[in-house]
C-alpha cells in the first residue's frame, strides 16, 4: 500500500511536470530545466542526511513517515507557486523530502522482507508501478471531466490543458495516505539496526560501491533528462496530453513482469546482468526516439521503458543491498540515490540547453549513444557484487 499510494501520486506529477512548467507556468525550456534540476540538487544535499538519521537512530520507519508527510506539504507548495522564483523555491522544499522517499522505502522494504524469499521485493515494488500507471492513465480523463464541469477552456496563448495544477493537491493527498500506512509497518528487528558514528565512511572506501556510483551518475546523465521532457517530444510530433497518458500503458506492459520476475532474473544473469539489460533497453529506446521520431515509433519504443526500469532501478538497490553492511542500508541507498540525482540534475540542465540550442531530438540522440557506451564498458567498470562476509572469507 505504501508503494501503491505514493507512486500513484508520483504518477500524477511526473509525466506532466515539464509540460506544466512550459505551458501552464509559462517558463522557457531553459528555466524549466533549472527548476527540474533543482529537485536533484536538493536530493543530493538532503538524502545523505536522511539516510544517516535513519541508520544512526534505527528509526527508519518513522523517518519514512516524516518524509512522506513532507512530500505532501511540498506538493501543496507547488500548487500555490507562480513564476520562476516561486516554483524554484517550492520545488526545492518538495525535493528535500520527496527525493529521499523512494530510497528510504527501499531500505525499509528490504529489511522487512529479508526472510521472505528472492521474489518478495520485486512483487511488492511492482505495486508502485501499478499505482503509478493507474493514476497516469486516469488523470487526463478526470481533468477532462473537471474542465467540462468548471468551464476551464483553452484560450489563445494559454495552456493546452487548463487546470493541470490540480495534480498537486491530489498527489499531496496520496502522499499523506502513504504516510498513514507507513505507521503500520514494523519498527523492530532488522529495520531498527543502528550504525555507529562515522560508519558511513566505510562506503567511500568500498571500490565496487564507488564504481556503482559512477555508473549511476553517468547513466542518469544520458537517460533522465530525455524522460523528463518526454511529453514535449510527444507534443512536437503532434501528440496531446491524452497521447502521453496512453503511452504509459505500453511503458509498464513489461515493467510489472520485470519487477515481479527480478528475483528469477538475478538468479539467471546476476545483478550485473540485470543492470546490463536496463542499459541496453535505454540505449535502444532513446536512439530510436532521437533519430527516427514519430508517434508510431515512440509508441513502439515505450515497451523498452519497463525493461529500463526493471534493469536499472531494481539492479542498483539490489547491488547496494548485496554489498553494504545491514546497519548502513539506509545510508547506502541514500548516498547512491544522491549520486543518481547528481546525474539527473546534470541531465535536466543539459537537456533543456540541447533543446533550446539545437532541437527536441538532440538530447535523445546523445542519451542513447551514452547509454550504449556504458553498456559496452560495463564488464570492466563493475565487478560482481559480494557481501561483506564474502569479502572477509575471500581475504
Amino acid at each position: 500500500m505504501v508503494w501503491f499510494l505514493y507512486m500513484a501520486g508520483f504518477g500524477l506529477y511526473f509525466p506532466y511536470w515539464s509540460r506544466y512548467l512550459t505551458e501552464n507556468a509559462g517558463l522557457a525550456p531553459g528555466e524549466a530545466g533549472i527548476v527540474i534540476g533543482s529537485l536533484s540538487l536538493m536530493g543530493m544535499l538532503a538524502q545523505p542526511l536522511w539516510g544517516q538519521l535513519a541508520d544512526r537512530t534505527g528509526s527508519r520507519t518513522r523517518v519514512l513517515a516524516a518524509l512522506a508527510v513532507g512530500a505532501g506539504v511540498g506538493f501543496v507548495a507547488l500548487f500555490f507557486a507562480h513564476g520562476f522564483a516561486a516554483l524554484l523555491l517550492a520545488n526545492a522544499l518538495f525535493a528535500g523530502f520527496h527525493t529521499a522517499v523512494v530510497p528510504m522505502t527501499v531500505a525499509v522494504c528490504l529489511a522487512t522482507l529479508r526472510d521472505a524469499g528472492p521474489h518478495a521485493f520485486g512483487i511488492v515494488r511492482s505495486a508502485g508501478t501499478v499505482g503509478f500507471v493507474a493514476l497516469t492513465f486516469a488523470f487526463p480523463r478526470l481533468l477532462d471531466a473537471a474542465q467540462a464541469r468548471f468551464g476551464w477552456v483553452v484560450v489563445p496563448g494559454g495552456p493546452s490543458e487548463p487546470g493541470l495544477e490540480w495534480m498537486f493537491p491530489v498527489s499531496a493527498a496520496l502522499a499523506m495516505g502513504a504516510a498513514l500506512v507507513v505507521r503500520t509497518l514494523p519498527r523492530t528487528g532488522a529495520v531498527s539496526l543502528r550504525a555507529a558514528r562515522g560508519d558511513w565512511r566505510a562506503l567511500t572506501r568500498h571500490a565496487p560501491y564507488r564504481r556503482l556510483a559512477v555508473l549511476g551518475i553517468v547513466s542518469y546523465v544520458g537517460i533522465h533528462g530525455p524522460m523528463l521532457f518526454f511529453p514535449n517530444l510527444v507534443g512536437a510530433q503532434g501528440g496531446s496530453l491524452a497521447t502521453v497518458s496512453n503511452m504509459w500503458l505500453p511503458m509498464v506492459a513489461l515493467e510489472v513482469p520485470m519487477l515481479m520476475g527480478s528475483g528469477w532474473l538475478v538468479g539467471r544473469v546476476g545483478i550485473r546482468g540485470l543492470l546490463a539489460i536496463g542499459l541496453g533497453a535505454a540505449a535502444l529506446r532513446w536512439t530510436l526516439c532521437g533519430f527516427a521520431p514519430s508517434i508510431p515509433m515512440i509508441y513502439a519504443t515505450c515497451l523498452l521503458h519497463g525493461v529500463t526500469v526493471g534493469g536499472l532501478m531494481m539492479g542498483s538497490p539490489l547491488y547496494v543491498e548485496a554489498t553494504v553492511p545491514e546497519r548502513l542500508r539506509a545510508t547506502g541507498q541514500g548516498l547512491m540515490a544522491t549520486c543518481v540525482h547528481f546525474g539527473a540534475m546534470c541531465s535536466a540542465l543539459a537537456t533543456g540547453w540541447l533543446i533550446q540550442a539545437f532541437s527536441i531530438e538532440a538530447p535523445y540522440r546523445a542519451g542513447g549513444l551514452l547509454a550504449f557506451a556504458l553498456l559496452c564498458g560495463l564488464p570492466w567498470l563493475l565487478p560482481e557484487p559480494r557481501s561483506p562476509e564474502e569479502r572477509v572469507a575471500a581475504a
